[in-house]
């Protein structure tokens, strides 16, 4: 099995700081270019799992960079190129303190939190005898609360205006740009026979502007059901098929973990860990249309380093 590369060392002029999120490695340079380098590092309930995946940082980048690409004309983003398949260097921005998360239907958290009872979410009040994976009448947004550690929480948007966490003005265009981003991102999906079942989307001021920053619309920040098959296993109240991380979720409640204190981490041997690294490749192909052309891990370090210095004396 090929290495995971877990934690990225680059040493280049320029660099102020380095932050190691929970799968990316962001280098902020003197000038305002951001370096982020996605790892294979994996993380759910917001714990980073002790074992990295193959290939998943450049199945993230490379999904993201396509999906920037592809909606650059519905909002502009950080993106200034992507040297390296596990590389994306932009434009530093005005992070908002709010994730945009919009579901199109009743899974993953929201179903949690339906199936306890619970018919408001995120200040969005949901109609009785809803099924896990039922459609939505028509998508929603349930926003959270970006937390530099710890759990993401759940807020709604009278709090996020009564708080004044976001200006008003700026709300509204943050839910058009997500509204039209999720059109966009289904439209795409469906052309290759996925349905774009929820997803997130975070944005950023640059120069007093609203941009599109972070990744879009890969299997970290988004879900995704087969169309032929939703259908049939809907009706039959069975499991859907679904390209994600949620099958990793699940696999840790299964097995006794969902982030809560006291809680430990189950092992993850080297075949389940080339089974969530098959998955990855699954969505990267099956989304895109291409065959995964899969890099080499050896001497990563010396090549993210080349990569990336040779595209920024470029700049």
């Amino acid at each position: 099995m090929n290495q995971a590369v877990v934690k990225s060392s680059l040493s280049l002029p320029g660099i102020k700081e380095v932050y190691r999120g929970k799968v990316r490695d962001v280098y902020h340079m003197d000038n305002g270019i951001l370096i982020m380098v996605a790892t294979d590092r994996i993380s759910a309930f917001d714990v980073v799992l002790p074992r990295g995946i193959p290939y998943k940082g450049q199945v993230l980048n490379q999904i993201a960079g396509k999906f920037l690409d592809a909606t650059a004309d519905i909002v502009p983003n950080w993106k200034l190129g992507s040297p390296d398949p596990m590389v994306t260097v932009g434009y530093k921005a005005e992070t908002f303190p709010v994730e945009m998360v919009i579901r199109g239907y009743l899974t993953g958290h929201a179903w949690r939190e339906y199936r306890d009872g619970k018919r408001v979410l995120c200040g969005v009040t949901l109609k009785e005898g809803m099924r896990e994976n039922q459609k939505f009448d028509k998508p929603i947004i349930t926003p959270t609360t970006k937390a530099h550690e710890g759990h993401d929480e759940d807020i709604s948007r009278e709090e996020i205006l009564e708080k004044n966490i976001i200006g008003e003005v700026e709300y509204k265009q943050l839910e058009a740009y997500t509204h039209s981003l999720f059109q966009r991102g289904t439209e795409m999906a469906d052309k290759k026979g996925l349905i774009l079942v929820d997803t997130k989307y975070e944005f950023g001021k640059r120069n007093g502007k609203i941009c599109l920053i972070d990744e879009i619309h890969t299997p970290d920040s988004s879900r995704y059901f087969y169309k032929d098959t939703y259908q049939e296993l809907f009706n039959k109240n069975k499991t859907q098929r679904q390209l994600s991380k949620e099958f990793v979720r699940q696999w840790l409640i299964e097995n006794g973990f969902q982030g809560k204190t006291g809680q430990q981490v189950p092992e993850m041997d080297d075949a389940y860990v080339h089974l969530v690294s098959e998955r990855y490749i699954e969505l990267y192909e099956k989304i895109t249309g291409e065959d995964f052309q899969k890099e080499s891990t050896e001497n990563i370090n010396a090549r993210l380093q080349k990569n990336i210095g040779d595209f920024l004396q470029k700049l």
